[in-house]
């Protein structure tokens, strides 16, 4: 047999000779699935050659057929089951699972950080000065699970209430879609008013939002909801578009790719899952509201939120609010347990943070946009806030820190 021939026979046998084979077993029907896809597409493009398997699928399907007899290098996969579990091991390959709803699978996790998805939500009610917070989950969902827990530790000392409302999955499949919606419904009416809810996922929001209708309450003046995903398909076509926390779905394909390349490569796994920040906080109309009922203060609130970054000074907060500015201090403290200062130097930290994530902008030009006096001034902040430089945060997406430090 001449060697050339032989050759292409041990190279499709042992995929180590060529390519590295590589099978994906993630679905195309939910716009995260689609990310990690396209995180998983942006790390082969960069860093390696592979053959792709892939088909479409949906999240509940089961394992495919050929996985049984496919001879491979490496397997990435969306494991919602056990038997998906044991399937994807006993192919005998490296697999990172990018789900997480098997605990105990002894598979390598790369997946969202849950607790900071729930910090942003947190975050974006107590800006807008709620005391009353609610969580529509899912009761058989880990992930829901680990988003509700943490929203209620965010929200420590600033909620005077959290009420709950975790649907089980063999609910959805027992009751009606109206008998379900109709219960939601009830619920709505019972909490107290106004109320900052985080729905568990985009999926539910367009749900929780029919049945605020049903419920005969105004969003988001007395109900106002967050969801997460960023599905941005699922968030426009809801009444009023739905504001939702954005987790780097993408990144975590791109992660789950470059682990699996070491896995191949023959490191060993690591001990704990790779968690990976969300992005922020997409607002949209479905939270776009202020809780205070102190009228000088809204004011005040809103006029940061409009000027922070054009050179506003507490002086002109002040004024615009119709109070002294002692007393508007006094207010601060009082209802948000911060100084004015405090605002406009978060207001434009959360500016220069988007700009520095969301745009190719020059730093000069971002220091300008968000307020600060000049590109050192603001690298200056960012490394005494989050002891991160404008690079690191542009490089590492910008969320993997804590909220500004009071000063």
């Amino acid at each position: 047999m001449p060697d050339s021939k032989k050759s292409k026979r041990i190279a499709r046998a042992h995929p180590a000779f060529g390519p590295r084979h590589v099978a994906l077993l993630v679905e195309t029907s939910l716009a995260s699935g689609r990310d990690i896809l396209r995180g998983i597409g942006r790390y082969v493009r960069e860093r390696r050659h592979w053959a792709i398997f892939h088909e479409p699928r949906s999240l509940e399907e089961s394992g495919p057929r050929w996985l049984r007899e496919w001879r491979g290098s490496g397997i990435i996969a969306r494991v919602q089951n056990r038997a998906l579990a044991d399937l994807v091991k006993s192919s005998g390959v490296p697999v990172v699972d990018v789900l997480g709803l098997v605990p105990g699978a002894g598979i390598p996790l790369v997946h969202v950080d849950d607790a900071q998805i729930a910090r942003l939500a947190a975050e974006h009610w107590r800006e807008r000065g709620f005391r009353h917070f609610a969580y529509y989950g899912l009761a058989d969902e880990n992930w829901s699970v680990l988003r509700r827990e943490a929203f209620r530790r965010w929200l420590g000392p600033w909620g005077e209430t959290l009420a709950v409302y975790d649907q089980p999955r063999r609910d959805r499949a027992a009751r009606s879609w109206e008998e379900q919606e109709n219960a939601l419904a009830r619920w709505i009416q019972g909490l107290p008013k106004p109320v900052g809810v985080m729905v568990c996922s985009d999926q539910r929001g367009q749900a929780f939002l029919e049945a605020c209708r049903r419920a005969g309450v105004a969003v988001p003046d007395e109900v106002a909801v967050v969801g997460v995903d960023n599905d941005e398909a699922l968030c426009e076509i809801t009444n009023p578009p739905l504001s939702s926390v954005w987790p780097a779905h993408d990144q975590v394909g791109y992660e789950a790719a470059a682990l699996l390349d070491r896995l191949m490569a023959g490191e060993s796994a690591p001990a704990t899952p790779i968690l990976i920040p969300p992005r922020g906080l997409k607002a949209r109309l479905s939270s776009d509201v202020l809780a205070i009922e102190d009228r000088n203060l809204a004011r005040a609130l809103k006029i940061i939120r409009e000027r922070a970054c054009t050179g506003l000074d507490v002086d002109e907060v002040a004024e615009a609010a119709g109070l002294s500015r002692s007393v508007l201090q006094r207010r601060f403290r009082e209802m948000l347990d911060r100084t004015v200062h405090e605002e406009l130097r978060r207001v434009r930290l959360k500016r220069a943070r988007e700009l520095l994530t969301e745009t190719n902008l020059p730093l000069p030009e971002v220091a300008e946009q968000a307020g600060f006096k000049h590109q050192e001034y603001l690298g200056a902040v960012l490394r005494r806030e989050w002891g991160k430089t404008p690079a690191q945060i542009r490089r590492e997406g910008g969320l993997s820190f804590a909220s500004p430090s009071r000063r």
